[in-house]
């Protein structure tokens, strides 16, 4: 039997497994969000592209106003959409709504309820100052900046500032297609009969969520039962489907039962490793068949949630093109119960998350932490992290979570 491995080395070994990212492909801004961008987002034209009013009120010269108290002869409108055309002379106001064009002449613009009007006079109490409620001519961005840097996942926010920046079409990485895979005797569908020594399966639905929150598609295999033809199929099924990973869920151990390990090799994998030094998730399988990368996540529902978030999350992300896709995703807390010493696996207890008075989070272990528990999983906050030999801990002590807000889970 192989020996365990670090969960360092095995995250660098299944980033090593992305090689290079995936080829580009142009989408249409409709289909941009969540996609990663392969190139440097310039902007095609100047934002805004002619100074305007950051107010209703009134666009003056700012010098005819400096000898205040006085009045001005209002000639005319300005909307948005809807320039007027002629420059404001001496003595003169235009009437101007928020974002219309600043006509020829004017620098500042005084709002609407600093100024008493009667017919085409209005009457102002104050000197307005150049540049007063005015936006300048690229104010925003100038036509040739770069506005948005490759390698970044593009929010909704993104992609409204490429739709400002006159883009259609933006250049990003194809999505990667992740296979999932359940496998086993005693699972059954939700909704599906259950015979005496069967449950739901449920895993397959977190890892496929996680797998579409990290931008890519989830591709889902169905259930095989404990038979090598039935996993080999499947296995078929995948490269059919052009995946460029395949997930198995469950039956990674070498137990009698447990064959998609031989089904895999027997469709040529090469085994990368199996077993990492790791609570919940030690049964961990990794390796390729062709340019298909495998992962094959334990059966708990735990352990596969947590393998996820911690292996094939950052897969993906390679896959991508993200900056640091092994980027740690912990980050510092404080323990609200003691702790015992750690053994030789590096542990992942589920935790609810608070704040205590001075802000800090505050991690509270669940009571029980039984890596089939799913209710236990979906009441979580996120997961303590426990190095390998830890010393007993204390309340109050420091220690690492990852949050699973934003993660997928």
């Amino acid at each position: 039997m192989s020996a365990m491995i670090t969960v360092e080395e095995a995250l660098a070994r299944v980033l090593a497994s992305a090689e290079a990212p995936l080829e580009e492909e142009r989408v249409v801004l409709e289909a941009a969000y969540g996609r990663v961008l392969t190139r440097d987002i310039k902007a095609l034209r100047t934002q805004p592209p002619f100074a305007n009013s950051a107010m209703d009120g009134y666009a003056v010269r700012a010098a005819d106003t400096a000898q205040a108290p006085l009045t001005l002869t209002v000639i005319g409108e300005s909307a948005a959409g809807h320039a007027f055309r002629s420059a404001l002379g001496p003595g003169e106001a235009l009437r101007i709504f928020t974002g219309a064009p600043m006509p020829e002449g004017a620098d500042a613009i005084v709002i609407q309820e600093d100024v008493r009007r009667e017919g085409d006079r209005i009457s102002l109490a104050a000197a307005a100052l150049a540049g007063d409620n005015l936006r300048q001519a690229g104010m925003d961005f100038r036509a040739g900046e770069a506005l948005i840097a490759a390698g970044r996942r593009l929010t909704p926010r993104d992609v409204a500032l490429a739709a400002a920046a006159n883009h259609t079409h933006v250049p990003v990485r194809r999505r990667a297609r992740v296979a999932i895979l359940a496998t086993g005797d005693e699972l059954v569908p939700p909704g599906g009969t259950l015979g005496p020594a069967q449950i739901i399966a449920s895993n397959n639905y977190a890892v496929a969520g996680l797998v579409e929150a990290t931008g890519a598609i989830a591709i889902d295999l169905g259930i095989a039962v404990d038979e090598l033809g039935a996993l080999r199929d499947a296995v078929s099924r995948a490269r059919g489907a052009r995946a460029d990973v395949l997930v198995t869920l469950g039956g990674a151990s070498v137990g009698d039962y447990d064959l998609v390990q031989q089904a895999l090799v027997a469709e040529g994998m090469e085994l990368g490793f199996w077993r990492i030094a790791m609570r919940p998730g030690k049964p961990l399988m990794h390796g390729r068949i062709g340019a298909m990368r495998v992962l094959g996540l334990p059966g708990n529902p735990t352990s596969s949630a947590v393998c996820a978030v911690l292996f094939l999350r950052p897969l993906i992300r390679a896959l991508h093109g993200e900056p640091d896709p092994g980027a740690d995703p912990s980050q510092p807390a404080r323990l609200a119960v003691d702790l015992p010493a750690n053994g030789p696996r590096q542990d992942y207890m589920r935790a609810s998350l608070g704040r205590g008075p001075d802000g800090i989070l505050v991690a509270t272990p669940a009571a029980v932490q039984d890596s089939s528990l799913v209710k236990t999983m979906a009441r979580a906050d996120g997961l303590i992290v426990r190095p390998v030999r830890a010393e007993p801990a204390n309340a109050g002590d420091a220690c690492r979570i990852i949050p699973f807000h934003g993660l997928g889970v």
